[in-house]
């Protein structure tokens, strides 16, 4: 079987978990990498034994006609890259946050549509295996008609004055931080597992005065089953974990059975309701790549998408259900408190 070309933009922090994903398939080639940095580029090249090296994305893409196009780089660029490969008629996953904005990501949207080409948002938060796990028990019934569930996120890597730069430097000048860059993982996330979204209320913060954007918030998400869930996030405290960005935090799901809880391990435990005693479930999961090789799983969705047909979640268009949900909660965020 022919192995799919795969030519990508982006030698950044989190390229190195694309790159290694698409390294690790047997029946995909990663023809050539692109940035604006050539040397940052010819360092992954020699690193994942990459033929092509490029500064230009144009380029690239006319020189190497590749079949799939991963866009790896920042979201101030999405909207141009995805429109390069609409314009070649080359499938495209693009990283999130995705775009800029809720209309420059509609404008992206409609620029893939209209050329015909699959585009799929990198949301890989879903595809972690104690998220999978999570689902699984869910639709198993474990914890019953659910009541509520919470996430705290507590990645501890917001602090002091380089609060990013040796990883991820353009987070300390996004105008919108928290939930555009890393909350949206989350809105994403509980749809999958707690069901559609009715309504939202939210309170953001800044808590690092280095920051253009929020970094603290708690939102409160209304579902259309009934149910509610709960983010409350604050990127300065952090959790009980060897990695604490392998979670990111902590997460309890709550129904008329008892209390399904996810630890910054990966580790699962329910508590029956009106018991004390909580049962670790054991699962099976890799610790490989990025948050249990989800970066992998996501990739490999979508070469099997490509290649055999398979349902594909995420699209471009499917995920501006998120970034409409993201709209609402800034507009919330932007309320004044009731005062008492």
């Amino acid at each position: 079987m022919t192995r799919l070309r795969v030519a990508t933009i982006g030698a950044g922090y989190f390229s190195q978990f694309h790159h290694d994903a698409w390294a690790r398939m047997d029946d995909v080639e990663i023809v050539a990498i692109c940035d604006r940095d050539i040397d940052k580029a010819a360092a992954f090249a020699q690193r994942f034994a990459i033929p092509g090296v490029y500064a230009d994305a144009a380029r690239m893409l006319d020189e190497v006609a590749p079949d799939l196009l991963d866009i790896i780089a920042p979201p101030a660029s999405h909207r141009e890259l995805v429109g390069l490969a609409a314009e070649r008629g080359i499938p495209a996953i693009c990283q999130k946050a995705f775009c800029r904005s809720l209309a420059e990501a509609e404008e992206t949207v409609a620029l893939a549509e209209a050329a015909g080409i699959p585009l799929i948002v990198h949301e890989n938060f879903r595809f972690e295996p104690w998220h999978l796990k999570i689902r699984e028990l869910i639709d198993a019934g474990l914890v019953g008609p659910l009541y509520q569930a919470s996430f705290r996120l507590r990645p501890g890597d917001g602090r002091g004055e380089r609060a990013y730069l040796d990883r991820q430097p353009y987070f300390q000048t996004m105008e919108r931080f928290l939930i555009h860059e890393t909350a949206i993982h989350f809105i994403d996330t509980f749809r999958f597992l707690f069901g559609e979204v009715a309504g939202v209320d939210a309170r953001l913060r800044r808590v690092n005065p280095v920051l253009r954007g929020e970094d603290a918030g708690i939102i409160v998400f209304s579902l259309a089953n009934g149910a509610a869930a709960l983010f409350d996030g604050n990127r300065l405290s952090d959790h009980a974990a060897d990695d604490r960005r392998l979670t990111m935090g902590e997460m309890l799901v709550e129904g008329e059975n008892g209390t399904l809880r996810l630890d910054g391990y990966g580790r699962l435990f329910f508590r029956r309701f009106g018991e004390n005693a909580e049962e670790e479930i054991a699962y099976e999961w890799e610790r490989r790549g990025f948050a249990g090789d989800s970066v992998y799983k996501l990739q490999r969705h979508v070469v099997d998408h490509l290649r055999h047909g398979r349902p594909v979640v995420n699209t471009g268009r499917d995920y501006l259900v998120n970034l409409r949900i993201e709209e609402a909660i800034y507009r919330s965020a932007a309320r004044d408190w009731e005062p008492v």
